[in-house]
């Protein structure tokens, strides 16, 4: 159940380098919000694949469930309500419920899946 694959730090290390930048350069408002979410389910599946041996399906499904519950919680403001001090929770449990936050969750794990399904079966 847990091992260690090479090629999927290589992923979580350019996914990481990418939202890095995006956070730390004043990108336009949808590259930071849209595509900076987006990249946050493929850096979080590639950071599971490295130590994870179960089916890459059931990891991208969790999160994806991950990242809507973060999200939901988000709507009702639980930071606050457990009135959460630190900086770096704040920050990856973020402040604001958005709906196209949702979206962009669903649109990584979308491409996950068609990296599953299409390009690992080489149907392309």
């Amino acid at each position: 159940m847990i091992h260690f694959q090479k090629k999927y730090v290589w992923g979580t290390l350019l996914l990481l380098l990418l939202e890095i930048a995006i956070a730390v350069w004043k990108f336009h408002p949808f590259v930071r919000g849209f595509v900076g979410d987006v990249l946050v389910v493929l850096l979080l599946f590639c950071f599971l694949k490295i130590f994870l041996k179960i089916a890459s399906e059931k990891i991208a499904l969790g999160v994806l469930f991950i990242a809507f519950t973060i999200e939901v919680l988000q709507a009702f403001k639980i930071s606050e309500k457990l009135q959460i001090t630190s900086e770096a929770v704040k920050i990856s449990m973020g402040s604001t419920f958005d709906v196209w936050d949702l979206v962009a969750y669903s649109l990584g794990y979308l491409l996950i899946y068609l990296e599953i399904k299409c390009f690992r079966r080489n149907i392309f």
